[in-house]
């Protein structure tokens, strides 16, 4: 059995959070020393207010003040859904991490289906939310293009990218590069630090309460993380091969840009003059895009080095090793 911690982050929920901790309670107050492979030692909730401007941070006071497996964290100011996470999982003390929204859309008695499944040796299991109860011009069809398209871009067949009912191990949920607004990309970061990954249809409700903080501006800015994830997911430890192959390309164009030119001049039954044939300026102009790409795949490679290297990051992430200390002492005896 483990100690689960649950990060919940809260953004002017008053209304929800009393019905919240109740419904967190019953789940999971019958999965405490219980048999099984969804049992739990003890649980902790990290509820991380984001800045709330209503009274929300007074209600989890009076909430904690009662239960003392209720933590808050009050951040300064709104940072994000993001830093709120890595804050709750920074703070939490649980060998597993799960995570879910505060209003009350996500169902926290869907907890023992997503632990009993983490038990048959996955990393981090994901919901999906089956039948979604949000709007659908507003939330579900921009959902769905969103999915499909990380799906395409990234590889990873996780078809509810945006669902934040999840449960995971605490080394893979510490490894994660949380920052920006990178929350919605979590499956795809554990499948970056070859994390074993499932997920499973939960419940999900309508909001009864409060006020959704989603806008349509949020797509646009998945795309532009879309890029970075990308980048990051395929080519942070090799930035040449992501910017040196269009450099090679352009400078390739460039040459038969420039052979097109020469053929014009000598070899063409109406000679045009090389010095106002528009394929010599495409030629240079291919050129110099080549050489910038190469040089900023160069400097990439140096950051990159830097970067692993500054800091003793390695390039790699381990699973688990067998017998490793034990050869270790025994040369150093």
């Amino acid at each position: 059995m483990s100690m689960l911690s649950i990060v919940v982050p809260i953004k002017d929920e008053r209304d929800n959070l009393p019905r919240l901790h109740e419904e967190i309670t019953r789940a999971l107050a019958p999965l405490v020393g219980a048999s099984g492979p969804s049992g739990i030692t003890d649980y902790e909730v990290l509820l991380v207010d984001d800045g709330s401007t209503d009274d929300s941070l007074l209600v989890l006071e009076r909430i904690a003040a009662n239960d003392r497996r209720i933590k808050v964290i009050a951040l300064r100011r709104n940072y994000g859904q993001t830093p709120a996470l890595r804050a709750g999982i920074d703070a939490a003390s649980g060998d597993v991490i799960a995570t879910m929204d505060g209003d009350l859309q996500n169902d926290p008695a869907d907890f023992p289906k997503l632990l009993t499944l983490l038990s048959e040796g996955y990393d981090a299991v994901f919901g999906l939310r089956a039948k979604r109860q949000d709007g659908l011009f507003l939330r579900k069809v921009p959902s769905l293009m969103g999915n499909w398209l990380i799906r395409q871009v990234t590889g990873v067949e996780i078809k509810d990218m945006g669902c934040t009912l999840r449960v995971m191990r605490r080394d893979l949920a510490e490894a994660l590069p949380l920052y920006g607004e990178m929350h919605r990309f979590i499956p795809v970061l554990a499948r970056m630090h070859g994390a074993k990954v499932m997920q499973v249809p939960v419940n999900h409700r309508p909001r009864v309460a409060g006020v959704t903080k989603y806008t349509l501006s949020r797509t646009f800015r998945v795309l532009l993380d879309l890029i970075t994830v990308k980048f990051l997911h395929t080519y942070v430890t090799r930035p040449m091969h992501a910017l040196g192959m269009p450099g090679l390309i352009a400078m390739f164009l460039g040459v038969v840009a420039f052979l097109a030119t020469v053929g014009m001049k000598y070899f063409s039954p109406n000679p045009v003059f090389m010095t106002g044939n528009p394929l010599l300026l495409l030629s240079v102009g291919l050129e110099l895009v080549g050489v910038q790409f190469l040089s900023m795949g160069l400097l990439g490679e140096l950051l990159a080095r830097t970067y692993f290297e500054s800091q003793g990051k390695p390039a790699y992430s381990i699973r688990s090793t067998i017998n490793l200390h034990d050869n270790e002492s025994r040369q150093a005896a």
